[in-house]
C-alpha cells in the first residue's frame, strides 16, 4: 500500500455563473449560450456587493482561491472543461498562491456525501486531476457511478488500485479532509454551486459579471479574481 499523502491543491471552479449563476439555494439556468463581443475589463469599476462579497472571516496567510463544486452540477463541469477556468486563474495567483478545490454535500443525496468522502480521497492520494473527468463522465453523461462501487471503480480506473482505496477511505486524514470541507461550506453558509472564494474572504458574486460573451466572461471573472488576490 503506498503511503497517503495530503495534498491540498486543487482546480477551482465551475460554470454556470456565466449564465446568470446566482449565489442562492436555486441553480441558474444555463439553457441558452450567451452571444456577443467581449468588454473591456476595468478593475477600478469592481465594487463590494456587485462582482464580489465581503465575507464576515479573516483572510488566509498566502494568497487562494477556493472553488466549491459538486459533480452533480452541470455549470461546474463546464466551468472546468469548457471554459478551463483553472488555467486562467493559475495566471493570476502570484508567488506562493495557490488553488484549492472543495466538495459540496447538498447535491446528489447520500451519493453527493459520498463524493464529498472520494474526493477527500482524491486530495489525499494526489488523483484530483486523474479522477474527477471520470467521476464527472459517470455522474453526468453515462449515470454509471450510482453508489460507492461505482466511485471505487472511477478510482480503479483512474491507476488506484482497490486496496488503496479502500485503505484511503477509511483512513483519520481523509475523514478529517472530508469534515472539513463540510465545516468550511457550513461556516460560509455555502447555498449554491459553483462559487468562488478568494483570499479565504471575498466570494464572487457570479450574478454581478456583465459580461456577454464566452471571452468577455472568462476575462471578467479572471480579472476580479485577480483584483481580490491582491486584497486582504
Amino acid at each position: 500500500m503506498k503511503k497517503l499523502w495530503l495534498v491540498l491543491v486543487c482546480a477551482v471552479v465551475a460554470v454556470g455563473a456565466f449564465f446568470m449563476w446566482s449565489n442562492s439555494s436555486t441553480p441558474a439556468n444555463a439553457d441558452s449560450k450567451p452571444t456577443g463581443s467581449s468588454s473591456v475589463v476595468v478593475a477600478s469599476n469592481f465594487q463590494n456587493g456587485k462582482q464580489f462579497e465581503t465575507l464576515n472571516r479573516g483572510a488566509t496567510e498566502e494568497p487562494q482561491v477556493l472553488e466549491f463544486f459538486s459533480f452533480f452540477c452541470p455549470h461546474c463541469y463546464d466551468f472546468e472543461n469548457v471554459y478551463h477556468m483553472t488555467d486562467e486563474f493559475k495566471k493570476q495567483l502570484p508567488e506562493g498562491g495557490k488553488i484549492v478545490k472543495y466538495h459540496v454535500d447538498f447535491m446528489g443525496g447520500e451519493l453527493g456525501s459520498q463524493l464529498t468522502q472520494a474526493w477527500a480521497v482524491a486530495i489525499t492520494l494526489g488523483v484530483q486531476d486523474k479522477v474527477a473527468p471520470l467521476i464527472f463522465n459517470g455522474i453526468q453523461k453515462t449515470q454509471t457511478i450510482r453508489n460507492l462501487d461505482g466511485i471505487r471503480q472511477a478510482f480503479i480506473e483512474a491507476g488506484v488500485s482497490g486496496e488503496e482505496f479502500d485503505s484511503a477511505w477509511n483512513s483519520f486524514i481523509v475523514k478529517s479532509l472530508t469534515a472539513q470541507q463540510r465545516k468550511l461550506a457550513e461556516d460560509v453558509n455555502l447555498r449554491s454551486v459553483p462559487s468562488v472564494i478568494v483570499n479565504g474572504k471575498y466570494l464572487v458574486k457570479n450574478d454581478g459579471l456583465e459580461a456577454k460573451s464566452v471571452e468577455g466572461f472568462i476575462q471578467e471573472y479572471s480579472q476580479v479574481v485577480k483584483y481580490l488576490l491582491g486584497q486582504k
